[in-house]
């Protein structure tokens, strides 16, 4: 039996094979556990899960371990959102959350998001503690679950529509007049996960003219992986492109905590500059002031737009859990990640893909641009910023000699001398002229993640192929 590893966003693996009912038995376990130690159980847990085959069966047989060892929980009554979740973890004063979702990952997998009381994704300090508790026990009956009606009846388990009061909270969050008075077309593709009926819903309500595809639940994800990447949003690209006054496509993934953006001319436009563009947004035009915060992979962009304004960027390893304690202790105005995550100062400390694309809308709306053009506005105050990953599948030779390589780096890249080496996540080499290139090597598989950024397309291109012959050399 495979041991629990939780990774960057929570524990994930295959169902059937090591994602089975008698190891989320133990997980469960081991969460009611750890909150019975850190005093936390008495606060109840809210349970949710995303679209996914089984998950209601993983949700209810979750609520009936917490409820055998006497640890009340709150029932999402349908697949609910990731950051809907998180909302209701604080509008409750949960002591966390046991959300099923593998987030963007293909159909065959699912996986437990552990939440603590603060609304973010567990810190590596908690999940460790689960981990050993569950390792200790697989293979062992060390629960006792109580039958749901009983649990209900003795009032450890409470059905809840955790709905209505988030979308209360986005309203007051998102200047929903604005973007009706803009009356523009747009489509929503919730690529047939949890985020139905929450984006549309509210764009409806502003006035907007709202088209939606892919609405209906299909725990399949139509075949592709929920990944709102512009290599999963073709339905989406094709539909914008198909009618002039179509002004944005906006997706959220299987569990709606990221997003993708398609502009009016059928354009994929990156996270990367989403985040720079709503950040520039927030502050130039909603009027807040403060700093921002990136994973070590997220482009600078974002970098010249807070020295733009006089603020600074903090620096986090890559899992927005590191973001979520910015936003938790409100040191930040937006946070994000080149993967589609973000937030914003008083909402929650995890991932939105549903507010993230309602501000995309208030902000095209408001200015009366496309994003493409509000794009080449901030390139021209800020200067232009180009990013790229690859993905490089190691051989075993390869694999076994990446430790010492990285200890011997390379003084210059593409003829640009190293500045300075950062190692918060990965090795990440700073370059004179601006650009930077960060190795990043998978925990799980042979792949080591090659991210570069340039002020040019080519510079870009001239760095990444400098970086792939440097792992592969």
């Amino acid at each position: 039996m495979s041991e629990i590893r939780f990774g960057t966003s929570g524990w994930r693996g295959i169902l059937a094979e090591d994602f089975t009912l008698a190891n989320v038995r133990v997980v469960t376990q081991a969460i009611a556990d750890y909150l019975r130690a850190i005093g936390e159980a008495d606060k109840g847990v809210v349970i949710g899960h995303d679209s996914r085959f089984f998950g209601e069966r993983f949700a209810r047989e979750t609520a009936r371990v917490l409820a055998g060892a006497g640890v009340p929980s709150f029932l999402c009554n349908r697949d609910t959102p990731t950051p809907v979740i998180a909302f209701e973890i604080l509008r409750r004063q949960a002591g966390g959350a046991i959300n099923f979702t593998a987030s963007h990952n293909p159909y065959e997998y699912n996986g437990i998001k552990f939440s603590t009381s603060w609304g973010g994704p567990a810190l590596p300090e908690v999940t460790i503690d689960i981990e050993k508790r569950a390792n200790a026990m697989l293979g062992e009956i060390c629960y006792r679950n109580l039958p749901l009606d009983q649990a209900v009846r003795n009032g450890l388990v409470q059905e809840i529509d955790p709905m209505p009061a988030y979308l209360d909270a986005l309203r007051r969050k998102v200047d929903l007049a604005a973007i009706g008075r803009s009356r523009l077309t747009l489509v929503v593709d919730p690529m047939y996960g949890a985020g139905r009926g929450y984006l549309d819903t509210l764009l409806v309500e502003a006035g907007l003219m709202v088209q939606t595809i892919n609405a209906q639940r299909d725990p399949y994800f139509g075949g592709l992986p929920p990944d709102p990447t512009k290599t999963h949003l073709n339905d989406l690209i094709i539909r914008v492109k198909s009618d002039p006054a179509i002004a944005l496509g906006l997706a959220t993934d299987g569990d709606a905590d990221r997003y993708g953006i398609i502009d009016a001319d059928g354009s994929f436009i990156e996270p990367n500059y989403i985040l720079a563009l709503l950040y520039d947004y927030l502050l130039r035009r909603k009027g807040e002031k403060g700093d921002a915060a990136r994973s070590v992979a997220t482009s600078h962009f974002i970098d010249a737009v807070a020295a733009h304004h006089g603020f600074k960027v903090r620096e986090t390893p890559v899992g927005f859990k590191y973001i979520g304690e910015f936003i938790r202790d409100d040191q930040i105005v937006i946070g994000g990640e080149e993967s589609a995550g973000l937030t914003v100062r008083g909402h929650v400390p995890d991932k939105d893909g549903i507010l993230a694309c309602l501000l995309v809308a208030e902000m095209v709306a408001a200015e009366g641009k496309s994003l493409k053009q509000l794009l080449a506005d901030l390139y021209h105050r800020v200067g232009e910023f180009h990013t790229g990953r690859q993905n490089l599948h190691l051989s075993a030779e390869l694999e076994a000699g990446y430790a010492d390589k990285v200890k011997n780096l390379p003084t210059a890249l593409a003829g640009r001398k190293v500045l300075e080496v950062i190692t918060v996540d990965g090795v990440k080499l700073l370059l004179e002229g601006g650009g930077w290139v960060l190795f990043r090597k998978s925990g799980t598989e042979p792949v080591v993640r090659v991210y570069a950024e340039a002020h040019s397309a080519m510079a870009l291109n001239e760095l990444t192929e400098a970086a792939v012959a440097f792992v592969k050399q």
